[in-house]
């Protein structure tokens, strides 16, 4: 009997599309993108990809969140006040947000959200039994019991110390609102029977097969005309596990949009400069945005890890000429089509306030002085320099062989070994990986999100090179405190410096969020954090 269900859903379901799909019989607007990694979860709890944080985004609201700029922005609460000593957060909340209908409430309308319900969500975020992936982002930042609802629509947060980053952290998925009382209905289950107050809200969902999200007909926003958001009627999410497949399906008109560009079509797409080839500009729409994500290879520096105490990367000379023998602005030409930008400054990317990577000074191409650092190291044109293993995903094992073979240039013998993404996540956090690739995308508009990766402090994540340096702990704790802006920045600055001589890291490129978008698409903006923000999409069913 189960399995007729799932089978009967799948057709009610494939003939909704259908149907939606069709300009005689419907003016249904669906937006379908494809999602080759697949979905682990719709839990917000476990929100730690860009796949669940896209589907999170949809499915649930934050406090407060960002806009297309990166401004913090009224969300569930509509304004808020902050003390003198900047350690009291006052949120004063919209009184007409309804949770979607769930059997729990069985009322056709879900029940009234309230102060109660964000200190339930943001308390289960740091509980120990949820084990979210998220626990870290409150850690020696909010008081203990520093959640509390003084009435139904007052909700305050108390810090132990001041930490100006804290609304950009409100703003991160994990810290979307669920009810209690479905949570604990459904348990672990939970990840496939979601709840929330977002624009969308769950139908159906076939693992490996399809999602399905119809429109939230209670959602609390309007449009500036006081039209009720969001536009679109329903929201499909396929899983075609290659990329191939999924581009073919968006030539066929099948999907909205493709997030990305995968390298075995580039060319036949893109120029070497990056533009839409001419036989594709009256066929689609490309949208290309910088935004907050450094990919970069990372190095084990925990110099009591047997792995460092072995290796020749332990010494700082021949991390910096590593970092020294890759030509990025050569690698971004030809194997990204002047997707992003050669990450020639620190580790923090263009686009915040900061203002590292126009300030921070990092590595240029330069060989010769590549060589000599190894000389400097007791390795003259790389004699007696053992080879060294650098771990890196099928995405991307292009840019592990050309990094490999520019290496080899200077002396420095690299093996690259292509290793599923799950186990290279794994191995990162548990210090098993010597030399890797890794990216981190901004979890909130703020350069201390990128310092996070290097006090010596914190776990891995963030801090996956297991890199402490006392001098740099002092200066992220001093501007924790500091409240003059500039004088912060100042600071972000000189550690990202600081991390740039040391070279835990080798930056490779900040990155560029593409996306190729079928002409029926109107009101798709891109954002810096790379959110797939779909309320105020429409679609013309006439093209």
């Amino acid at each position: 009997m189960g399995s007729y269900n799932v089978l009967y859903k799948l057709i009610i379901v494939s003939f909704f599309l259908v149907s939606c799909a069709s300009k005689s019989k419907s003016d249904k607007q669906v937006f379908v993108y494809n999602q080759v990694e697949g979905i682990a979860t719709l839990d917000p709890a476990f929100t730690k990809n860009q796949a669940t944080i896209w589907l999170a985004h949809q499915l649930y609201n934050t406090l407060v969140e960002t806009d297309s700029d990166l401004n913090i922005v009224p969300s569930l609460a509509k304004s808020w006040e902050i003390s003198d000593d900047r350690l009291l957060y006052t949120f004063h909340l919209h009184n007409d947000v309804y949770f979607h209908d769930n059997q729990v409430f069985a009322n056709g309308k879900g029940r009234r959200m309230t102060a109660t319900d964000i200190v339930y969500s943001l308390s289960r975020i740091i509980d120990k039994s949820t084990a979210s992936s998220g626990a870290w982002i409150f850690n020696n930042r909010v008081k203990s019991n520093g959640f509390s609802a003084l009435n139904d629509s007052t909700f305050q947060l108390q810090l132990i110390r001041p930490f100006h980053p804290i609304l950009g952290i409100l703003s991160m998925q994990y810290c979307s609102i669920v009810p209690r009382e479905v949570v604990e209905k459904y348990g672990k289950d939970f990840r496939s029977h979601p709840c929330g107050t977002g624009p969308f809200q769950f139908h159906f969902w076939e693992e490996g097969q399809a999602l399905v999200l119809y429109k939230n007909p209670h959602y609390f926003e309007k449009d500036e005309q006081g039209k009720q958001l969001p536009y679109l009627d329903a929201l499909k999410i396929s899983f075609l596990d290659s990329r191939s497949t999924e581009f073919l399906a968006f030539q066929q008109g099948q999907l909205s949009f493709v997030n990305d560009i995968d390298p075995s079509f580039k060319d036949e797409v893109l120029t070497k400069n990056g533009d839409l080839r001419k036989e594709w500009k009256e066929k689609i729409i490309l949208h290309k945005h910088p935004y907050l994500n450094t990919e970069y290879l990372g190095i084990l520096v925990d110099e009591q890890n047997n792995l460092v105490k072995n290796s020749p990367l332990r010494i700082k000379a021949i991390r910096q000429a590593i970092n020294c023998s890759v030509n990025r602005n050569k690698l971004m030409m030809y194997l990204r089509n002047s997707i992003g930008t050669p990450a020639t400054a620190g580790i923090v990317p263009a686009g915040l306030p900061s203002k590292n990577a126009e300030m921070v000074k990092g590595y240029a191409y330069d060989p010769a002085k590549a060589r000599q650092l190894l000389k400097d190291a007791g390795f003259e044109n790389g004699k007696g320099l053992p080879v060294i293993t650098l771990l890196t995903i099928p995405i991307y094992a292009d840019i592990g062989s050309f990094v490999a073979k520019q290496l080899e240039e200077t002396g420095i013998k690299v093996q690259v070994e292509v290793v599923q993404k799950s186990l290279l996540l794994e191995q990162t956090a548990k210090s098993e990986a010597l030399f890797f690739r890794g990216s981190w995308i901004a979890d909130y508009p703020d350069a201390e999100n990128y310092m996070a990766m290097f006090y010596s402090k914190n776990p891995a994540p963030p801090n996956y090179t297991r890199y402490k340096n006392p001098a740099f702990d002092i200066l992220y704790e001093k501007a924790l405190q500091e409240n003059n802006d500039s004088d912060r920045y100042a600071l972000y600055r000189e550690m990202d410096q600081m991390v740039i001589k040391d070279a835990p890291v080798v930056p490779l490129f900040y990155d560029m969020a593409i996306h190729l978008v079928s002409k029926n698409v109107h009101n798709f903006k891109p954002n810096a954090l790379n959110l797939l923000e779909l309320r105020r999409v429409t679609i013309d069913n006439e093209k």
